[in-house]
């Protein structure tokens, strides 16, 4: 089973910028990617990176995150700019072992996932 350990949440102000990193471990990674949740609502997806390097976003990030990974270390980052307060949300990783033909954005088909780290932006 895979275990993803999430890390660099915290408090940062409108405007800032905040990296997430993502340690995965117990098998060669297909895809990962970063979800985020509020209270009350779905999780949503955030980004995602296959192991060969496509990525996708979601509409709400496009311009401002960036996703990226290094295949040897097993981990992914995200690195968030130009942070707005509705991006407060508790951030999650994802992965799995599989590697689809096409990128993986659908949450269902993600079978691990870390324990999410808070991400609070002030106005």
């Amino acid at each position: 089973q895979v275990q993803l350990v999430e890390s660099g949440g915290g408090l940062v102000q409108a405007g800032g910028s905040l990296t997430l990193s993502c340690i995965a471990s117990g098998g060669s990674i297909g895809h990962m990617a970063w979800y985020r949740q509020v209270p009350g609502k779905q999780r949503d997806l955030v980004a995602q990176i296959t192991s060969g390097g496509l990525k996708d976003y979601g509409d709400s990030v496009k311009g401002r995150f960036t996703i990226s990974r290094d295949n040897a270390k097993n981990t992914a980052w995200i690195h968030m700019n130009s942070l707005e307060p509705r991006d407060t949300a508790v951030y999650y990783c994802a992965a799995t072992l599989r590697r689809f033909p096409s990128p993986c954005l659908v949450a269902s088909k993600y079978p691990d996932w870390g324990q999410g780290t808070q991400v609070t932006v002030s106005s």
